[in-house]
């Protein structure tokens, strides 16, 4: 199998478990507990049905829509993912690359293994940064005030990992950044000689943008829940999250919103946009899918927030549903970080292309020329039926 056999998630997630050791695959595939919300991310889209309109005369759509102050491409982007060194040597600057050959924004996670300056250096692409707390506010400044100087277009402040989720396989296999043999361990590394060539004959795995503030998940070996136990600052409050909104001065969201209220106080603030999330299922398990819930704050909130569905996204049919419910776009990390590790760039912009045809064409089956077509006519939940 290789990257040319790779049509949906799933041939990306069979190939990235080929090339992957075992620690890092199932960082990527887990999630929290049982992984009940994991499963429910995707699963929710079916519960409904799109319903197309025909002769519709739509030619060729318009897939274009505006997030964080830039027009895209196409309704969906790259999520936030923290360590991508791990599953390709080139990391960020592969996905970046590849977000921008797309015209959609590339993600920057706090975790991120190249620096906020890098990134801006190889990708005149728009770009949004992934912000955390941190117990040190000066962490938290120094990034605000990077990412102003490197022109990115947008950031989000992260609110659901306060405290880190029960990752349980992370437990089972021993996964710590940096990476670390273990007698459990080793037999996977060493079925998989290219990426160990590829590990140790590239850049150093580091945290690159805090590793001036602290040596924990740089030089020293550390699980994630481990990590974010003893970074993050788990008192974050309101007052937290408007700092950072006023700080930055600029298109804001909060990821891990996921009730109305929340929301609703999310205008308050004064941000222009909203991740429904739940952290890819990794973070509270039995927690509600974020389809589940993107119609009932559109609702609440009419046209005061971009509204960003972030989770279980697999197809371009779930895209439409999502627009449809009343998102504005759609973001996914799983899925992209799978096709990073099948094929570094060229895998991401598989992905893209695979998921660009797919949208484009079930647009064109829904009878719908523009992304303002798809609403709430267009779907009809099967409890309704």
């Amino acid at each position: 199998m290789n990257l040319k056999d790779c049509h949906n998630f799933n041939d990306f997630r069979k190939l990235a478990k080929k090339k992957l050791p075992s620690p890092i695959f199932h960082y990527i595939d887990g999630g929290a507990d049982d992984e009940k919300t994991l499963k429910r991310n995707t699963d929710s889209f079916d519960d409904c049905d799109l319903i197309p309109n025909i002769l519709a005369s739509v030619g060729k759509p318009d897939l274009s829509t505006t997030v964080f102050g830039k027009k895209i491409d196409m309704p969906i982007f790259l999520s936030p993912t923290a360590m991508q060194r791990l599953y390709n040597h080139e990391g960020d600057l592969a996905s970046a690359r590849a977000a921008e050959k797309f015209g959609t924004f590339y993600s920057m996670s706090t975790m991120a293994n190249n620096t906020i300056e890098e990134v801006a250096d190889i990708s005149d692409g728009p770009k949004l940064f992934q912000l955390y707390v941190h117990k040190d506010q000066s962490i938290t400044d120094d990034l605000i005030e990077r990412c102003k100087v490197s022109g990115f277009n947008g950031m989000c402040l992260t609110v659901d990992t306060l405290v880190a989720g029960n990752r349980e396989r992370d437990h089972r296999t021993g996964f710590t950044t940096p990476p670390k043999l273990t007698l459990q361990s080793l037999m996977s590394f060493a079925m998989r000689p290219e990426w160990v060539f590829n590990y140790f004959t590239h850049k150093k795995f580091e945290l690159s943008n805090v590793k001036n503030k602290t040596d924990k998940g740089t030089n020293i070996s550390k699980s994630v829940i481990e990590y974010i136990n003893e970074q993050y600052d788990p008192a974050m409050n309101w007052k937290d999250a408007e700092y950072c909104v006023k700080k930055w001065n600029g298109p804001f969201a909060l990821k891990g919103v996921m009730s109305i209220d929340d929301a609703k106080r999310a205008i308050d603030i004064g941000c222009t946009a909203i991740m429904i999330s739940n952290h890819g299922g990794r973070q509270l398990d039995g927690s509600r899918s974020p389809f589940d819930q993107v119609n009932a704050i559109r609702e609440a909130v009419g046209d005061k927030l971009e509204i960003i569905l972030d989770g279980g996204v697999r197809r371009g049919t779930h895209v439409l549903k999502a627009l449809a419910a009343g998102a504005t776009a759609c973001s996914f990390g799983k899925m992209f970080l799978f096709s990073l590790a099948a094929g570094g760039q060229q895998g991401v912009e598989h992905l893209l292309q695979n998921m660009h045809d797919e949208i484009n064409r079930n647009m064109v089956l829904m009878g719908c020329k523009n992304l303002k077509e798809l609403n709430s006519s267009k779907l009809i939940y099967r409890k309704q039926i």
